[in-house]
């Protein structure tokens, strides 16, 4: 029965949180967003205490169940070795293993270093839930939305509307790269060890492994009723019961419940168990000392974990176009920028990317692709603004609504029409009047916040052509003008943002 509760909660969690980041249509996050907000390493980014103690207390209550039930990463390991058993004598496949303590805490270690130091490529890269947002947004919804697209085409020949199309294209291909990589690592560990990743690699993993130790409701072992049949080890897919010696390794269990489910004797049982498990007579011996140094570990890493969750919440965050004339459309290519430009709502470019854990929810939720994931080493996979195929509108605040990390802080439209996080500076040469000798305007009509003025190319000559001159104390830095400006492949006006944000 637990395990039955814990596959179904696990499966309400997974699919929500996928079809979340594969929504273009902005309807689900409303409904799921919170979902996100109780991933760990984002509540911590965004110091939100009270999922964090919630988290905790859970953990030290039930053990670590967030890695079986919440953690979307975690649940997909889970799948793919699930599917890996299927095969033909590999059900019963696992043996326990010893903890690789040199691996795990070396990796924690290295990640709370790099959470401190602001390394956010290393952070972002660990991050389980930010691993498999990205590997749902990058690899899944382009083929979401071409499937989408197909049925957009079928609907459109029948006369129907139920479907829309949607542009698919490539936001960064080193990402794309990236994430492949990440994700078939970690396919071939589940499919090959169950669970390895977990308990090797992964540091929120290791954090609340922590915890877990001291968990008040386990899978304990009933000596007098054990077989040694082995039945719950061949089942552990974290490799963490050791039937000869009686003993779970209870900083590696993730709460699946399998090995409760696969004992034909009744030996295992998930209950309360706040002091220690009593083994044989015979493995009491050899435990003795064994458990002694484990129980001094377990109070060192408590005290490192929790130092760490209080300090980590303290320092906080194509297709070919033609024009009207069937001619080939020049693609817009990103400018060079003086500095990049971060969401509305965020508090400023360092604050952005000191909690930003590139989960690239916001990247998904933006419906007029302006937010794609950085090429920059410095900033790899974390969201940044770019204005070659969209710009930001005024009324649009899906990003604020959806960013778990409190990188991006929720804002109204009217809110946002206050904030500036960019500005605009023309670029003369470029500029169709100087380049072509044609009036255009196509800036200054477009800007919403009427920080464009047309001025003539010759003061005092009453038939000189106009070229744009920015207010800089009106301008935004939403990118219409960039985005609407005809020349190309370089506008020849962009926004570079600003490395403080304004509100009025």
């Amino acid at each position: 029965m637990l395990r039955k509760i814990r596959i179904a909660l696990a499966a309400v969690f997974f699919i929500a949180i996928t079809l979340m980041f594969l929504d273009f249509t902005g309807t689900l996050h409303a409904w799921f967003s919170w979902m996100a907000k109780l991933q760990f390493l984002p509540a911590v980014l965004a110091a939100n205490v009270g999922v964090i103690v919630l988290l905790c207390v859970v953990t030290l209550v039930f053990g670590r169940c967030y890695c079986s039930v919440i953690c979307p990463l975690g649940v997909y390991q889970d799948i793919v070795s699930n599917l890996s058993g299927r095969r033909k004598g590999k059900k019963m496949r696992f043996t326990p293993s010893k903890e690789m303590k040199w691996l795990r805490y070396g990796v924690w270690a290295l990640f709370v270093v790099a959470v401190i130091a602001g390394i956010h490529a290393l952070v972002g890269l660990l991050a389980p839930y930010s691993t498999y947002g990205r590997f749902v947004q990058s690899v899944l919804a382009p083929l979401y939305q071409w499937g989408n697209n197909f049925f957009a085409w079928i609907a459109r020949r029948a006369g129907g509307y139920a479907f829309y199309p949607k542009e698919v294209w490539l936001k960064s291909l080193p990402t794309l790269l990236a994430v492949v990589a990440m994700m078939v690592v970690i396919t071939v560990l589940a499919w090959k060890n169950g669970r390895t990743y977990c308990n090797t690699v992964c540091p929120v993993g290791t954090t609340l492994s922590f915890l877990s130790r001291f968990a008040m409701f386990r899978p304990v072992i009933d000596t007098a009723k054990c077989k040694d049949c082995h039945a719950c080890e061949k089942k552990c897919k974290a490799a963490c019961i050791d039937i000869a010696a009686h003993k779970v390794d209870y900083s590696r269990c993730v709460d699946c419940f399998d090995c409760i489910d696969n004992c034909k004797f009744d030996a295992m049982k998930y209950r309360f168990a706040w002091g220690k498990q009593i083994p044989s007579p015979a493995a009491q011996v050899r435990n003795d000392s064994a458990e002694g140094a484990a129980e001094g570990a377990g109070r060192r890493a408590f005290v490192a974990t929790s130092a760490f969750v209080l300090g980590s919440a303290a320092l906080r965050a194509q297709e070919k176009k033609l024009d009207g004339g069937l001619a080939d459309l020049v693609a817009k290519k990103q400018p060079e920028r003086a500095t990049r430009v971060v969401p509305f709502g965020s508090k400023s470019v360092k604050d952005f990317y000191k909690r930003c854990t590139a989960c690239q929810l916001c990247v998904s939720a933006c419906p007029n692709n302006v937010l794609r994931p950085s090429s920059d080493l410095a900033h790899f996979m974390q969201p940044e603004m770019s204005f070659e195929r969209g710009y930001c509108r005024p009324e649009c605040v899906k990003c604020s609504e959806v960013c778990p990390a409190g990188a991006i802080e929720r804002i109204t439209p009217e809110e946002k029409t206050a904030l500036h996080v960019g500005v605009a500076s023309v670029q003369r040469e470029l500029c169709i009047v100087n380049r072509d000798g044609v009036q255009c305007n196509n800036c200054a009509r477009h800007c919403p916040a009427g920080a464009i003025m047309m001025v003539p190319k010759e003061p005092g000559n009453p038939d000189s052509l106009k070229i744009p001159t920015v207010n800089e104390s009106l301008c935004i830095g939403c990118g219409a003008c960039e985005n609407l400006c005809p020349s190309n492949p370089i506008s020849a006006i962009r926004v570079n943002g600003l490395e403080q944000h304004i509100r009025n």
